[in-house]
């Protein structure tokens, strides 16, 4: 694939960038197609985005892609979502690969299906030793699902209560070995978090946009991260007053 250099020149990128690519379905009844059209819809925009996010110094993507509640939907919507999931990294990995992309999973990969757990499996041993981007794909993932999980092997693991502090619960995290989110992007006009890295994002900033998230594109993207370079971050500190 032909490189693009970004549209913007940024001094302030953040480091770990997340997304939630809401919107599949509401573009998809916008344009008269089913549900499922509206996937591979955003699942081909999330490899465009994916190639037009390389071309930054961001070290750390994750994507959002299915949840744990999103189990509730539709039987045949999740099985179809399921089947293009697998479908994508079965095509496009060894792409991924060879431009050093290290592929990760988050969630619990043991509830998928065995043709997507071998797809999942399969991405993460031939990208393990990459050492560029690194390509999280949140899938059947929760926030609290994900500290439930710490906790017990916590407690399977026998550790010590009062050895247990923020870095090393973060090392029993599905995101071990990533560091925070600096920068968290929702699209589909959405202002909320949804279950997705609540421990990572206690002090991200946020940017949440109207576009629909097949519909999300260069611009909108470097628009994104135009805003977080414009940005002062705090976590929590008071910041020194300039003299008068």
């Amino acid at each position: 694939m032909t490189k693009t250099a970004p549209t913007k020149k940024l001094t302030i990128l953040p480091t770990h960038l997340a997304l939630v690519p809401d919107g599949n379905g509401r573009w998809a009844e916008r344009n008269g197609l089913p549900r499922l059209a509206g996937h591979h819809a955003g699942i081909e925009n999330m490899y465009r985005m994916l190639q037009y996010i390389h071309e930054y110094p961001i070290k750390y993507l994750t994507l959002y892609g299915f949840s744990t509640e999103n189990w509730g939907r539709p039987e045949d919507e999740v099985g179809g979502l399921f089947e293009l999931v697998t479908e994508f990294i079965n095509a496009h990995i060894q792409e991924i690969h060879e431009q050093n992309i290290q592929f990760h999973h988050l969630g619990r990969l043991n509830e998928l299906p065995s043709r997507l757990q071998k797809a999942v499996n399969r991405a993460v041993q031939l990208t393990g030793n990459n050492t560029g981007m690194v390509l999280n794909v949140a899938f059947n993932y929760g926030g609290r699902t994900e500290i439930i999980d710490a906790v017990r092997r916590l407690i399977t693991e026998k550790v010590e209560p009062q050895k247990i502090d923020e870095k090393l619960f973060e090392s029993y995290l599905y995101t071990n070995g990533s560091p925070n989110v600096d920068m968290l992007i929702r699209t589909g006009d959405e202002l909320r978090l949804s279950n997705f890295l609540i421990w990572q994002t206690a002090y991200s900033e946020y940017y949440f946009t109207k576009v629909l998230w097949p519909d999300f594109g260069k611009k909108d993207l470097d628009k994104a991260l135009l805003s977080y370079s414009q940005r002062k971050r705090r976590f929590g500190r008071l910041q020194a007053r300039q003299p008068t």
